[in-house]
């Protein structure tokens, strides 16, 4: 059986795989031909530069995205749903994610999603700077929560096997830390991003009503 030909979605999607392994700073020409069995020269006919791959890994991401916003919902469940649908995909990939977010995208696909948001809280009734200003929190707040989920930021949780024991800690030096230990020792990561998003949902239509 032929090999399948090379393509720039046969590049991106060998870029996303090795991103998801190694992290984005894995990410080179070479790695990429390598794990395609290319030489380094046929990518270029399909991807102008390491930059340009980077870009197109942000868009492939955010294309998947599946909106299930219902215009005629109120603007607070139109912005959970969204910031659930991010949530998702960004759960799905993680470290591509941080691709995403640190890319100044200007196709489509990248700013179909932020099209959205500003939308739906222009429609609410907040004014342009502060809804960009709400849409930069928000996603903040997904990223701030992913990177815990995943094990890149302290958690205060150790959900991932850490060998810590908060319950060895001296009770009279940290008194409040001996007496929720079981609490910070557990995490359960969906409940956890839900009750941030209620609390940042919460006082944004506070903020409204003033």
């Amino acid at each position: 059986m032929p090999a399948e030909p090379l393509s720039r979605s046969r590049i991106v999607a060998a870029a996303i795989d090795l991103i998801e392994r190694e992290g984005a700073d894995a990410v080179s020409m070479r790695a990429i031909a390598a794990a395609l069995g290319v030489g380094v020269m046929s990518l270029y006919n399909h991807v102008p530069s390491k930059a340009a791959l980077l870009d197109a890994v942000a868009e492939a991401v955010l294309s998947q995205i599946e909106f299930t916003d219902d215009p005629d919902a109120e603007w607070t469940e139109r912005v959970r749903m969204q910031a659930l649908a991010f949530r998702q995909i960004a759960h799905h990939y993680p470290r591509c994610t941080m691709v995403v977010v640190s890319r100044q995208l200007r196709s489509t696909a990248g700013l179909l999603p932020v099209e959205r948001a500003l939308d739906t809280l222009r429609g609410a009734g907040f004014g342009g700077e502060e809804a960009v200003r709400i849409l930069r929190m928000f996603i903040a707040y997904i990223v701030g929560s992913l990177l815990r989920e995943v094990g890149v930021t302290p958690t205060f949780a150790p959900a991932h096997g850490s060998d810590v024991n908060l319950g060895d800690v001296d009770p009279l030096l940290f008194p409040q830390v001996s007496e929720l230990s079981p609490v910070l020792g557990d995490c359960d990561h969906d409940a956890e991003f839900a009750y941030g998003l209620e609390l940042l949902i919460q006082a944004t239509a506070v903020r409204l009503a003033r």
